[in-house]
């Protein structure tokens, strides 16, 4: 059983209706695919700061770097009362234990790119985030995030889900085994996982683990969760995951038939090509793993980096 990874999400999102016009915006892969396997904290800045549902709609005005928050045909300053609200939410949402935050795009709220800011002589910039969005970023800078409408992009949605996996597995780390012994094995375990974002961070905390016995156990750790954080914001690509399936490969040269290996080199070909996605090579090493016993490989979580039923390797 996989531990529910507890995500913050906008409210809207989940079905709620506390949207301006009293609707929702529910997405049914968050709900009914990504739910499986988490727990979301629901948020809706307008809704708990104090506005009604249905309401006036709200929009950024001024500075976008310092934006104000009015509403659209009234020009009701609300920025004062979602600024008090966010300073009370950011520390509660401290203690939740986030792994990860969804947000909804395009609200002056929770928005995180290319809010519409509308300037005082009425020019509009595709340039500001949310209030909220921007708050939350700022106060937990390593804590993965993305929005809802971006995730319609297969990668974009790999690399968000994988990154919320992986700092549940870091966290649980932290609170089973905070030892130098503990982050050896933590580190061989997600090898292949880190060199298939970023082989020079991956040699940086290789060298960090090296001398782990020489530093404090907390400055160790505390440079170690920096760096794997870093590699994982890092996108993969397939010239990345190429390598490391080569690399894979290598643990196979004493087994593998010559049948075995040409059809392993033709699928990476195809797989190079576009022919047939990432799935398609990790499936049959994943059989040849099991086939030849590769205890090391078995416990690499390259192979098994969020549950198989997401789908996230299934594109092309």
């Amino acid at each position: 059983m996989i531990q529910p990874i507890k995500i913050g999400i906008s409210s809207c999102l989940l079905g709620n209706k506390v949207r301006y016009d009293g609707g929702h915006a529910h997405d049914r892969f968050i709900t009914q695919t990504l739910g499986l396997f988490a727990r979301f904290v629901p948020v809706c800045p307008e809704v708990e700061c104090g506005m009604s549902t249905p309401r006036e709609a709200v929009r950024l005005v001024g500075d976008p770097e310092n934006p104000r928050l009015v509403t659209q045909k009234g020009g009701e300053d609300k920025t004062g009362m979602m600024n008090t609200w966010i300073d009370q939410k950011i520390p509660r949402l401290e203690k939740e234990d986030l792994c990860g935050f969804i947000f909804k795009s395009r609200s002056p709220s929770s928005g995180l790119y290319r809010i519409r800011v509308y300037g005082d002589e009425g020019k509009v910039r595709k340039v500001g985030t949310g209030l909220f969005a921007n708050a939350f970023t700022r106060t937990f800078p390593s804590i993965p995030v993305e929005e809802e409408g971006r995730l319609q992009d297969p990668k974009l949605r790999e690399h968000f889900i994988e990154r919320i996996f992986a700092l549940q597995r870091w966290r649980n780390q932290l609170a089973e085994k905070r030892t130098v012994g503990g982050l050896v094995d933590f580190h061989t375990r997600n090898k292949l996982l880190i060199l298939s974002h970023n082989q020079e961070i991956y040699r940086q905390m290789g060298k960090l683990v090296a001398h782990g016995k020489q530093m404090p156990v907390s400055d160790l750790f505390e440079q170690y969760e920096a760096l794997f954080l870093k590699a994982m914001a890092l996108k993969t690509t397939l010239k990345k995951h190429i390598n490391v399936l080569q690399h894979i490969m290598g643990f196979f040269k004493r087994d593998l038939s010559g049948v075995e290996k040409q059809e392993l080199l033709d699928i990476l070909e195809q797989y190079r090509a576009g022919y047939v996605p990432l799935i398609v090579p990790i499936t049959l090493i994943k059989h040849y793993v099991l086939k030849y016993d590769q205890g090391w490989l078995k416990s690499q979580t390259y192979l098994n980096p969020h549950p198989h039923e997401l789908k996230l390797r299934n594109y092309f």
